[in-house]
């Protein structure tokens, strides 16, 4: 059986975790090894922050949905009991845009939700 020997596949996987780390500091951006690790990790916390990033913004929205109704006179808790009751179904992040940009709008809803509760 033929030897083999690895130099191309070795290099290639070495030039991708090297690239990579581009930007890193130090030897984490040229040594291989500690590049790796670096990697490694920083990608194992983009995992995480790609789904703390969706709890994040719903709090940010309820946060600013809260602000709104309590504006208006309403705590958000009924706010959002008073809207499932008369049948209005918006989602939060939606409301939260109402909240902001149509302020008319959203204390309409509220008045809805207040003779819902």
């Amino acid at each position: 059986m033929a030897r083999v020997k690895r130099g191309t596949t070795a290099r290639k996987r070495h030039k991708k975790i090297i690239t990579l780390a581009k930007g890193y500091r130090g030897s984490l951006r040229r040594s291989f090894r500690p590049a790796n690790q670096a990697v490694i990790q920083a990608l194992s916390h983009a995992y995480k922050g790609r789904k703390l990033k969706k709890r994040d913004f719903r709090k940010l929205w309820i946060t600013r949905i809260n602000a709104a109704t309590r504006a208006n006179g309403m705590p958000y808790s009924k706010f959002i009991s008073g809207l499932k009751k008369s049948g209005i179904s918006i989602n939060r992040k939606m409301l939260s845009e109402m909240a902001i940009h149509d302020a008319d709008g959203f204390a309409q809803l509220v008045d809805i939700a207040k003779t819902n509760i």
